[in-house]
């Protein structure tokens, strides 16, 4: 074999492989109330299509009952958002992308297409479907674009919250320390 001497050159349109804002998917025990840390987005994903006919128990993963600690606790350490269920699974080949804002209002959701190409919305996702004929079988009715809630008890103290009508800058403290 010959070694190339040459850098190769990087495309300007790149796939996205953008990282969302999730760094660990839990679920909560139905029966102790415990959250439980879940391996992999596609198993959490697995879990939340079905939790209302489904709930989640911790007996469901191997060797762990509701007699073990929590493998999370639920408190300010991290800021918590809790996803709706039942949202079905990501079609196969697809990311479901859940990217915080910087003001901690809300996640952004959006899906990555097997080529790299970042969508959006509903119409966008349409589109492509119509145009490919390689997603024969899946709608658009099977991406989901709600935003997960943020649990505003486990928002940092130090981020500003947007108030009605007001900007998003900070107040400078007057002159005679008054806040």
């Amino acid at each position: 074999m010959k070694e190339s001497q040459e850098t190769p050159k990087s495309s300007s349109k790149k796939p996205y492989t953008g990282q969302g804002s999730i760094d660990v998917f839990a679920a909560q025990c139905n029966t102790c109330k415990k959250w439980r840390v879940i391996q992999s987005e596609e198993e959490f994903e697995e879990i939340r299509s079905k939790l209302s006919k489904e709930p989640f128990f911790c007996n469901k993963r191997s060797g762990v009952s509701c007699e073990d600690p929590a493998d999370i606790e639920y408190d300010a350490t991290r800021t918590w958002v809790i996803d709706k269920p039942n949202i079905q699974k990501t079609p196969e080949g697809f990311k479901r992308h859940l990217v915080l804002r910087r003001d901690y209002s809300k996640l952004d959701t959006y899906y990555i297409t097997p080529e790299g190409k970042k969508v959006r919305s509903q119409n966008e996702i349409a589109t492509i479907l119509k145009g490919n004929p390689r997603y024969q079988g899946v709608s658009p009715t099977d991406f989901d674009f709600g935003s997960p809630k943020v649990m505003e008890d486990t928002i940092p103290v130090d981020v500003i919250k947007k108030g009605l009508g007001s900007s998003n800058k900070k107040l400078k403290p007057t002159k005679d320390g008054d806040k």
